[in-house]
């Protein structure tokens, strides 16, 4: 496994967090190599694993949404390595390739709702630098959903901006099974390499 930007060492390194690992494998289908990168700190590795777990565990919003904000988000900040690892959740999650595929051209699209069209109006601007949130965004979501929800919308979009800055600046090898997914099901359908 190589690191573009530093070398990280391997899962076995880390025999304390094989647990935390193995769930995440579990949930993901591989260990991905930025949670490698963050073992380095013990501390970093438990605070952003419990903030991932209150994410995604949250039944405020569905996963499928969750994914498609996450890729949106990742999207529009270019982060391929989160752009791999968000497609391939999405789908794993039950989003068709057609949909993630259509995701970049997703406001003429029959694949997403108004309601999913008013997250992703938020998501893609939230991910641009400088952030390009305005209040219409809100003004839209508050048609859809509660404030608890739009709350779990925002940290979605924040967790991966973390994501995004963090494996953008060191340059994160993607895993082949992410990697693979976006090669054989959305290249073919015109997805951006």
């Amino acid at each position: 496994m190589a690191i573009a930007f530093i070398k990280t060492k391997k899962r076995t390194d880390f025999p304390e967090h094989e647990q935390m690992f193995s769930f995440i494998e579990k949930y993901m289908g591989y260990l991905p190599h930025s949670y490698l990168l963050m073992a380095e700190n013990s501390d970093l590795l438990t605070a952003f694993s419990g903030l991932t777990n209150t994410v995604f565990g949250s039944s405020e919003i569905d996963n499928q949404t969750k994914q498609l904000i996450a890729l949106a988000s990742s999207l529009s900040s270019g982060c391929k390595y989160c752009q791999s690892h968000t497609s391939h959740g999405a789908e794993r999650t039950g989003v068709s390739v057609k949909k993630i595929s259509a995701i970049l051209d997703y406001e003429n699209s029959d694949y997403f709702s108004d309601q999913e069209k008013s997250i992703l109006n938020l998501a893609f601007a939230s991910g641009k630098v400088p952030n390009q949130a305005t209040k219409k965004h809100f003004d839209d979501l508050n048609k859809y959903f509660t404030s608890s929800q739009i709350t779990m919308i925002v940290s979605v979009i924040s967790l991966f901006g973390f994501l995004n800055r963090w494996n953008d600046t060191f340059g994160t090898e993607i895993e082949k099974i992410p990697g693979n997914f976006v090669e054989d099901e959305l290249v073919p359908l015109g997805w951006m390499k």
